[in-house]
């Protein structure tokens, strides 16, 4: 079907806009938004409707709350009507009744509506004729007018009881699907790999069907718990992407509340139904940065990786003041970005972080080293008796790199028994009962070997 036409009003309408005076939306990480709005409504003296369209079509009606700024009114019912004008829902309407179709050939039907199963359409003429046309072909409908209880827009309805009549500004809050957001880092690293210009952006995401219009945006990271009871609907979109210029100043303003984090955009902005939108969380900012080596050869105590192994390649930093951050970076995916030997910047790896306070580290894995090579080997296992055993691992560090560097060797331990490290050639810490590091200098075009063992 290409379009249709209903003869008394254009009422085929995709997204609408929220016209209201005073828009506050508050967006949070798990596809759920908090719109407040602020309009002028009026009420009659006793009880009658009162009605509040362009709502988001993804509204959560449980959630709605009406607060007139003046006394002397109650709210006595409030309805949620949603049930929206389509081809489906008028033809359904205008079984039995006349309607006029064009098809793309320029012949034009007239008659009763005997049937229509979304591909077909039966029509009795005047004549008692019989017509059957394939819906496909239809490029026109014509209707004689819009059957009652079909409505344009999701609206909201309150039945209401008011001492007189008067007309009062009123904030109505809701909580509606279909909104999210999350943060983006952009990071270059330098020559020496020893610093990089990191950038924050926020992307919301809006498919709750309505368009927010300078609004006051709010974000909120953290994980607030929610009880899912229905499931949440989806439809097409056309993706959208905007941009905004690079700010000297943060555009946001951050405060922690209650167990989260709470960002507050200094401007209006507007998020329009069915868009993509990206905002600057932060100026670029130059921060020390160091590269880290890993060798991961043991993945738990009952996977144990026996020979050669990639090296991983990891970019950490510390999210503190001194080191030019040290704002709480909500949860994102940070992408690293370094020049080559033309200055032209090459894409070299991406990963996600964690919703990441002030003064913590942030450690980024890139991809896996191509010129350093691990191998792990088991050379000697020793039965104590009594649940008691002595094992020892040989892990083997080659670098064809032409500088010197520090591989980071994180072994596995049985946390739920008691076990120590008897013998090592080099130094090792505890992190976690599960969990042992060993820091291992390998020269330029040189090998080093671990050796330890452990009992337990």
């Amino acid at each position: 079907m290409k379009k249709f036409v209903l003869a008394l009003t254009a009422i085929l309408i995709f997204s609408w806009h929220i016209h209201a005076e005073d828009v506050s939306l508050t967006i949070y990480n798990n596809n759920l938004g908090l719109v407040k709005q602020t309009r002028s409504l009026e009420f009659d003296k006793g009880i009658s409707f009162v009605r509040f369209d362009d709502v988001a079509a993804l509204i959560d009606p449980t959630s709605v709350h009406i607060n007139p700024s003046s006394s002397g009114i109650e709210i006595l019912e409030q309805n949620y009507q949603y049930d929206l004008i389509s081809t489906q829902k008028m033809m359904q309407r205008y079984l039995g009744e006349e309607i006029s179709l064009l098809t793309e050939n320029g012949d034009l039907h007239r008659g009763n509506l005997l049937s229509f199963d979304g591909k077909y359409i039966m029509l009795k003429g005047s004549s008692g004729e019989i017509t059957v046309t394939n819906a496909e072909q239809v490029v026109d409908y014509r209707f004689g007018s819009v059957p009652e209880g079909l409505i344009l827009k999701p609206t909201l309805v309150w039945l209401a009881e008011s001492g007189k009549k008067q007309k009062t500004d009123c904030e109505v809050s809701y909580l509606t699907d279909g909104l999210n957001w999350h943060a983006e880092y952009v990071a270059v690293v330098d020559k020496d790999d020893k610093n990089l210009d990191l950038s924050g952006w926020v992307s919301i995401d809006n498919r709750s069907g309505a368009t927010y219009k300078n609004a006051a945006l709010k974000l909120v990271a953290g994980d607030v718990h929610r009880v899912i009871e229905r499931p949440i609907a989806r439809g097409g979109r056309e993706e959208l992407l905007y941009a905004a210029d690079k700010a000297r100043a943060p555009q946001f303003e951050e405060e922690a509340f209650f167990e989260y984090h709470l960002y507050s955009l200094t401007r209006p902005a507007t998020v329009a139904d069915n868009e993509t939108k990206q905002i600057s969380l932060f100026p670029e900012t130059k921060t020390a940065a160091e590269k880290v080596y890993t060798f991961e050869g043991q993945l738990s105590r009952w996977r144990s990786q026996q020979g050669k192994s990639k090296i991983k390649v990891n970019l950490q930093f510390v999210n503190s003041e001194e080191r030019g951050l040290g704002m709480p970076l909500p949860k994102g995916k940070l992408r690293v970005y370094k020049a080559d030997s033309r200055g032209q910047l090459q894409f070299i790896g991406e990963d996600l972080i964690d919703h990441t306070p002030k003064d913590e580290k942030v450690r980024v894995f890139l991809g896996e080293a191509f010129d350093i090579t691990g191998e792990r080997k088991k050379t000697d296992v020793v039965d104590l008796g009594d649940w008691h055993k002595r094992e020892t691992y040989e892990i083997k560090i080659k670098n064809h790199k032409d500088e010197d560097i520090v591989v980071t060797v994180i072994e596995s331990t049985p946390g739920w028994l008691e076990w120590r490290i008897t013998r090592s050639n080099f130094e090792f810490k505890k992190v976690s009962a599960y969990r042992v590091e060993f820091q291992v200098p390998v020269k330029s075009d040189g090998e080093t070997v671990l050796t330890y063992t452990i009992e337990y």
